[in-house]
């Protein structure tokens, strides 16, 4: 397995500290001392890799501890932090990943055998590890960034059998659960969709719960379980992740900022801003732009 680590390692070589496109559909790859503010993000919806050092993510309460050679799912947007650790043997942290693309995984779910069991369906997040044959097909990917006329034909076919080894792993379920309920009359996707578009306005857990066909109950445990967020949580963190540009970016003041994304109470506002980043949103944003960021 080693050998294979690094070879993946020696072909993601022009990694950079920012999300670094390969040429392949939808993967990136990252490597080295990868600020801490750029991973206080609102996340894709990925399937990341860690192939050297370690990464911690924080969802909500849950905090998932990754060291590579392991994976991570992340089935649908949302909002989390974390940060990474160089690799034990004075390596840099290495990741790549490749972006979901529903099409995609619908299609395969038709094919795929659902071997997951009831007692994989609760709400923590784990981390994966990363098998031979899961780490095989991965390197016959990014062994395409050397013959980029093989691209279209063989990329999709990879993209497949990664996908496939996640559907049939420990965090399978998840992705399993989301893209289901587009085939059905209820989508939590759809509520997470327009969380995510209207997280300044302030809203009813009966309207989500409706907008995605569900009892309040039944709604409220399965967005949790997709997103490791309640949706008022998830709200919260998109709205203190956004103010967190303004006044970084924006020059906004922190009463513009915290009016600007939906706060009533700039205490309320002062009080989360620091529970969350570890820091007040005046001197957080300082050491930011002192950062040069």
């Amino acid at each position: 397995m080693q050998k294979i680590l690094n070879e993946i390692a020696e072909l993601c070589n022009g990694a950079t500290t920012e999300p670094t496109k390969t040429g392949l559909p939808r993967v990136l790859m990252i490597q080295g001392e990868v600020p801490t503010h750029q991973l206080a993000a609102v996340y894709e919806p990925l399937i990341g890799l860690v192939i050297q050092g370690g990464k911690t993510i924080s969802i909500g309460t849950q905090v998932l501890r990754l060291e590579g050679p392991s994976y991570f799912v992340i089935p649908t947007e949302m909002p989390a932090t974390g940060y990474v650790r160089q690799a034990a043997n004075g390596r840099p942290y290495l990741s790549v990943a490749i972006q979901l693309d529903q099409k995609v995984l619908l299609d395969l779910l038709k094919d795929t055998p659902n071997t997951v069991d009831g007692k994989n369906n609760h709400n923590e997040f784990s981390a994966c590890p990363a098998t031979a044959p899961f780490l095989e097909v991965w390197l016959r990917m990014l062994r395409l960034m050397k013959t980029p006329e093989h691209i279209a034909a063989l990329a999709p076919l990879y993209e497949r059998e990664i996908l496939y080894h996640v559907l049939i792993g420990p965090e399978g379920w998840r992705l399993r659960q989301l893209f289901h309920s587009h085939q059905k009359g209820s989508s939590i996707h759809q509520a997470i969709q327009w969380v995510r578009q209207n997280f300044t306005n302030t809203f009813e857990i009966e309207q989500l719960a409706n907008r995605a066909c569900m009892g309040i109950t039944t709604f409220h445990r399965q967005f949790k379980s997709i997103t490791g967020l309640s949706p008022i949580q998830f709200q919260k963190q998109l709205r203190l992740l956004e103010a967190r540009k303004l006044l970084t970016y924006s020059g906004y003041s922190v009463t513009d900022a915290a009016l600007d994304v939906g706060y009533e109470s700039v205490s309320q506002f002062n009080r989360e801003y620091s529970r969350f980043f570890g820091a007040s949103p005046a001197r957080d944003a300082k050491e930011l732009k002192e950062m040069g960021i």
